[in-house]
């Protein structure tokens, strides 16, 4: 038994290295980054390419797969909040022309639920299922001001990777974020990036977060922060259709 937790591990271990990779990566290299012989990487691939949970290219090299796709797609479908902004978010995008995404809580970890694509160019765009930071995004500010004994100013300050974040600042951007309604990010967490966001209420509890992203210089051309009623307006949305879903 011990032995098959370990090879399932070691088979999640190549999975994640596959996705942050960012491109194909050859048996070799994938057993130098995650110290494991070849012939054990060699079959675990062999094993995940038959299930359609990695490909290989015609160079012998791996990506992750369609069938991890379908799975992950399968997760989503299953989601209320993100089947009722399925519903709601392409109308927005439609009206504004940039890109939509949903993020929600996983553990004490925020993560992009999904998205819908708009027509302007993200220079940084990130993909479902990647992490959100908390400290420097207007999602973290909504999370920590709706919910503070997940978020807490004080842990997601001692948190923040490779940052000194002063308690106070992150407790004003919570306090600022719950009296408006929403918060705004311009360029503190990539450079050239601006997002506004709005919460998902539920019954009294956050669900999700609806942010509207665009390079910093067209979301000026837009309106900026005049744009957050539409923003509020999507998550409210959302909201009242999720509220029937999960009654």
């Amino acid at each position: 038994m011990e032995q098959r937790a370990a090879t399932v591990e070691k088979a999640l271990d190549l999975l994640f290295h596959l996705h942050d990779a960012g491109g194909a990566v050859g048996v070799s290299a994938l057993g130098r980054a995650l110290h494991m012989p070849k012939s054990s990487v060699h079959r675990l691939l062999g094993a995940m390419v038959r299930k359609g949970i990695v490909e290989r290219d015609e160079r012998s090299r791996y990506r992750p797969g369609t069938g991890l796709l379908a799975l992950g797609l399968g997760i989503l479908d299953r989601e209320p909040v993100v089947v009722c902004a399925r519903a709601v978010l392409p109308e927005f995008v439609e009206r504004i022309g940039e890109t939509m995404f949903l993020v929600g809580q996983r553990g004490r970890k925020l993560v992009v639920l999904d998205k819908c694509e708009g027509r302007g160019l993200l220079r940084v765009s990130p993909t479902v299922g990647s992490e959100v930071p908390v400290h420097c995004t207007g999602a973290g500010a909504l999370f920590m001001a709706h919910a503070p004994d997940e978020f807490s100013p004080a842990a997601v300050a001692a948190a923040a990777p490779d940052a000194v974040i002063e308690q106070a600042y992150l407790q004003h951007r919570a306090a600022a974020a719950l009296a408006q309604g929403w918060s705004a990010n311009f360029e503190l967490w990539q450079p050239g990036l601006a997002v506004l966001a709005a919460p998902v209420i539920v019954r009294g509890r956050i669900r999700a977060v609806v942010a509207l992203a665009a390079s910093a210089p067209r979301l000026e051309e837009l309106g900026g922060e005049a744009l957050a009623p539409h923003v509020v307006a999507a998550a409210q949305q959302i909201a009242a259709r999720a509220a029937g879903a999960l009654s």
